[in-house]
């Protein structure tokens, strides 16, 4: 059956960051099952690219900066107006500008990436909580990332806003409950643009460390995500899921 014949869930998605990459993944995922999604994206001609492939009356772009507060409720207010609903939010909007250590990092561009990968999150989160969730229920996925759970040199400021993200997932799960639940996934590194510069270039090289062979595809996070936003993980909150292909089993000895 195909995305355009799937008999529709009833439930709609905000994904952030949802033009390319994982986010995409993500919503297609969603789509594939049935749901209806509102995605965001900064670039409004690939936003239109992707709504166009996910199929128009399944998905609706909302273009804007993640960190702006304004975009933030005009996304909720589009899900609601198009929809009528916003059952699940996927905070993926992510930022990382600077590579190199993180005692050197200029303080400025430290509260960007905190701002787009925590911050804004926070504010998506209160948005869809007040809009819908509060009173008929929901899920929420935080992106995060392994570099937020282990020492990240190179990518020091954004695995801690990632561990920051982590948190937060915390913090909501405990208040959501038992209306909502609030889980986070952490992959490793993923083939998207975004993380282009850890493997482009030497891919076989980046993968060799992995067990499994390979490095991630937007599809595997897209199926975890499905999942912790889905009746079969009806009993789970507050948990960070880590999705690398086993990376972590190296640090065994």
């Amino acid at each position: 059956m195909t995305t355009e014949e799937r008999e529709p869930t009833g439930k709609v998605a905000l994904v952030t960051g949802a033009s390319r990459g994982i986010g995409y993944g993500i919503a297609e995922a969603l789509v594939a099952r049935g749901d209806r999604v509102v995605i965001t994206g900064r670039n409004e001609d690939a936003l239109k690219e992707a709504v166009e492939k996910l199929g128009a009356g399944r998905a609706v772009g909302v273009p804007g900066k993640a960190h702006d507060e304004a975009h933030q409720a005009q996304a909720v207010e589009r899900a609601m107006e198009a929809f009528g609903r916003v059952d699940y939010l996927v905070n993926n909007a992510g930022t990382n500008p600077v590579f190199g250590p993180i005692a050197d990092v200029d303080l400025a561009v430290a509260r960007k990436v905190f701002e787009t990968n925590v911050v804004s999150a926070l504010g998506f989160a209160q948005q869809t909580w007040k809009a819908w969730q509060k009173d008929n229920g929901g899920a929420i996925v935080n992106i995060a990332s392994i570099a937020g759970v282990t020492a990240s040199p190179f990518v020091g400021v954004y695995g801690v806003s990632k561990a920051a993200m982590a948190n937060l997932t915390l913090q909501l799960a405990h208040e959501f409950a038992p209306v909502a639940r609030v889980n986070t996934i952490a992959p490793a590194v993923v083939k998207t643009k975004f993380a282009a510069a850890l493997y482009e270039g030497r891919e076989e090289e980046a993968a060799a460390s992995y067990p499994l062979g390979r490095l991630g595809v937007p599809e595997d996070i897209g199926g975890a995500a499905a999942f912790l936003l889905s009746d079969a993980a009806g009993w789970i909150t507050g948990q960070t899921l880590v999705v690398d292909g086993g990376l972590f089993l190296n640090a065994g000895v």
